[in-house]
């Protein structure tokens, strides 16, 4: 029994069959052609005669011309007398068995019989090779997506049963046709119907089908190899490189696409079509013809799964071909409906629970390589560790299949409650008891990965600078997120929780590593104070500012919004307070002692706050005494960084 979540894509409600598809088996058409009468031994000579006039003409033993002429081509409507020739030949042959069934005139009867049935299935087989190209699935299948399946329809009254005008409403439909291909198609249709309505009818049903199915099933076996799909053990698929086997998995979702849309679709038109008088016929011909190339198909996906080969890619790979077989479900079920064809779509479910079983675990073996990552190096400057991208850009790409992973997932259990994650969990909303599941082990996956950058960050020797790895970290995880279809997945709560956490880490760092360059300052900055208590504040500023520079210099916050979020915070702390000092104060050290004490402007603080965080090893501020305030900032700010 499939697992649950298969259920939402195979187990809906009974597809309906196929457009094409008729109901039990219905009286020929060829003996509906002919009205009920009377036949008197006048009108059976007559019939015997008129028959072996036709015959005789179009035995291709009897003469070259009938030999090297197609009869259907020669003349259509000479053939539609061929054959109501032939229809009212076996009418005049029950009559003779019932009366006589030893007499010569249904010994000759029936020999005028055998010579009409290999006219016919000349004339099959030329029409079949002929118009391979006008026969082709896509032709078929574009040609009924046209016309709206008008012209098998219209065979057909209201109440059901066969119309006696089904050719001409064939020939009708087949001239309102858009192009000229159609118009071909439609009318070797047609003739194909006609055909095998007649030798069905006259017992010669087998030979009629064996015609069909040899030319038929070379055509659907070369449309699947064409397609690039080749019969291949698990053998050789697991010794495939797998830029190869990616190739192929690549031609195989083409594959999948085109066959549904026109190989196999067109092929079940065409058989419905031909054999549209006997359901068991038209069953049997395109069970035989389609069963080995659909199973090619559809059984491809199991020999991948097997494959041992495990690159990041293969899960996409995986997703994508579920995703195939899911998204063509109903065609699957209603072109292949018939209980013969069954072996076809057990397969391509087969396929798909394979398929979706190896996600699940490759699902698991990433958040496995997730906990037991043991790099010991640190990121320099506290950026974006690798973990930190590598698992953004894994789910991400994971969240384009959200969809397809939430069927897949129905039936996962939940991730465990660790103690460590107990939090998370209990901070969600009471409606996510209720959310898909993949929803949840995203959010695991995520988790364990904070928790394993946490043990990172304590790394760093400096603990500023471990705060600023975990923000800089976090702010990677939130932007993909907010740029991804994680978004819908772990919802705007998810998202709020941790850009709040981000300012909380931010914060951190700014409290730690410029806490001393803030304090270096006094509360009041405008407030007087004694010539030495300015020298003072001065050159513990300098100090505190040049070695809070020096140390911060090398590092990094790559999102832009973060690094301007940081700096202006810093700014709006420590430039304001530092400016409203300065103005103060700067007179008050005396003017021979301003180059000494006074080293910087407000204007130079600030500038130099805004080259930080971009990850340049920069030399540390100047200790250059000379400087004077009524130097241009820019200018300054290099000469003092060069010196």
């Amino acid at each position: 029994m499939p697992r649950k979540g298969m259920r939402s894509i195979c187990f809906n409600p009974k597809t309906p069959s196929y457009s094409f598809s008729r109901g039990s088996d219905s009286p020929s058409r060829a003996s509906m052609l002919t009205p009920r009468r009377s036949f008197t031994e006048t009108t059976v000579e007559r019939i015997i005669e008129s028959a072996t006039v036709m015959m005789k003409k179009w035995d291709p033993d009897s003469s070259t011309f009938a030999k090297v002429t197609s009869l259907f081509y020669e003349n259509k409507r000479e053939a539609m007398q061929f054959l109501k020739c032939v229809n009212d030949l076996q009418k005049a042959m029950h009559l003779l068995v019932s009366d006589d069934s030893g007499s010569e005139k249904l010994i000759h009867a029936q020999s005028l019989m055998q010579i009409a049935m290999k006219r016919l299935q000349k004339e099959f087989y030329q029409i079949l090779s002929m118009n391979r190209a006008h026969l082709d699935p896509e032709s078929v299948s574009t040609r009924s997506s046209r016309t709206s399946a008008r012209s098998s329809l219209s065979d057909y009254d209201d109440d059901g049963s066969l119309s006696v005008d089904h050719q001409d409403d064939d020939v009708r439909v087949a001239g309102d046709s858009i192009t000229e291909v159609e118009e071909v198609s439609s009318i070797a249709m047609a003739d194909l119907r006609s055909i095998a309505d007649c030798m069905i009818s006259a017992g010669y049903a087998k030979e009629c089908i064996n015609i069909y199915k040899i030319i038929r099933k070379s055509i659907i076996d070369e449309g699947v190899y064409r397609l690039g799909v080749e019969r291949a053990s698990s053998s050789q698929i697991k010794k495939m490189d797998w830029e190869v086997l990616d190739l192929k998995i690549k031609n195989w979702l083409e594959a999948v696409k085109i066959s549904m849309r026109t190989l196999f679709a067109g092929e079940r038109i065409l058989c419905d079509h031909v054999f549209a008088s006997s359901d068991s016929i038209r069953e049997s011909c395109f069970n035989d013809i389609s069963k080995e190339g659909a199973t090619l198909l559809f059984g491809f996906p199991e020999l991948v799964v097997k494959s041992k080969k495990s690159p990041a890619e293969k899960i996409f790979c995986m997703l994508d071909m579920y995703k195939a077989i899911a998204g063509n479900w109903q065609e699957i079920e209603s072109i292949f409906c018939f209980e013969s064809t069954s072996a076809v779509r057990l397969q391509a479910l087969n396929s798909l629970i394979k398929l979706g079983d190896s996600v699940r675990v490759m699902i698991f073996d990433f958040e496995s390589s997730i906990q037991k990552d043991s790099t010991k190096f640190t990121v320099p400057g506290g950026g974006v560790h690798p973990l930190t991208a590598h698992t953004m850009n894994f789910l991400s790409l994971l969240a384009d299949y959200s969809n397809i992973l939430t069927d897949i997932s129905a039936d996962w259990p939940p991730p465990a409650k660790a103690s460590v994650t107990e939090s998370f969990f209990d901070s969600q909303n009471a409606g996510d008891a209720l959310a898909p599941v993949i929803t949840l082990h995203v959010a695991w996956l995520i988790l364990i990965l904070l928790c394993k950058l946490d043990g990172k960050a304590k790394r760093y020797k400096d603990v500023s600078l471990s705060y600023l790895f975990l923000a800089n970290n976090l702010q990677h995880v939130v932007s993909k997120v907010r740029t991804s279809n994680l978004q819908y997945l772990l919802g705007d709560e998810w998202v709020n929780k941790h850009e709040a956490k981000v300012k909380q880490f931010a914060g951190n760092y700014e409290r730690l590593a410029w806490g001393p360059v803030f304090k270096s300052l006094p509360d009041n900055p405008t407030a007087a104070i004694s010539t030495g208590q300015a020298k003072d504040y001065f050159r513990n500023f300098n100090s505190s500012f040049e070695q809070a520079y020096k140390k911060q210099s090398p590092c990094i916050v790559p999102d832009p919004k973060l690094r301007d979020e940081i700096k202006v915070s810093i700014a709006r702390k420590l430039v304001a307070v530092y400016r409203e000092f300065y103005k103060k104060h700067r007179k008050t050290v005396g003017e021979t002692s301003t180059g000494v004490f006074v080293r910087y402007a407000p204007e130079d603080v600030k500038n130099y706050l805004s080259d930080l965080f971009f990850g340049t090893t920069s030399e540390s501020v100047s200790t250059v005494s000379s400087a004077s305030s009524s130097t241009s900032s820019s200018h300054r700010r290099h000469s003092q960084l060069r010196s």
